[in-house]
């Protein structure tokens, strides 16, 4: 698997992550656009060019611009951050983690989001996972 997803990454290379994993792909001026208290374009582009050292993105050019984009999947990216995540935080379980995020005050969650937790569940349960 490739690198672990957030663990080598700077506040800023975070940044510019969710936009990347938001828009798909951007270019320099679309991510400058999108973060909160931007640098210099020249810094966006090299904070663009670790994030592809480190494996963590992939460039393509379109015409006269380069686009960026992720070089993994979002889904993929946020299983390998959920289990970094639970591993770190919860020493490996799962049902901590849950425990913990359902405790959360901000996070209500309605009727419907219990059923359908509750589904998840059982089928887990069902696959004997």
């Amino acid at each position: 698997m490739g690198p672990e997803p957030t663990a080598d990454l700077s506040r800023r290379e975070r940044q510019i992550m969710d936009v990347l994993f938001a828009m798909g792909q951007a270019t320099v001026s679309e991510v400058l656009e999108r973060i909160p208290d931007p640098p210099s374009y020249s810094a966006v582009r090299a904070t663009l060019r670790v994030l592809e050292e480190k494996g963590h993105i992939v460039h393509h050019q379109d015409g006269p611009r380069y686009l960026y984009k992720p070089a993994v999947p979002q889904e993929s990216a946020r299983s390998a951050a959920l289990s970094h995540l639970v591993r770190t935080f919860f020493g490996g379980s799962a049902e901590a983690a849950a425990a913990a995020l359902l405790g959360m005050s901000r996070s209500r969650l309605s009727t419907a989001d219990l059923e359908r937790l509750a589904s998840q569940v059982d089928a887990a349960r069902d696959e004997g996972r």
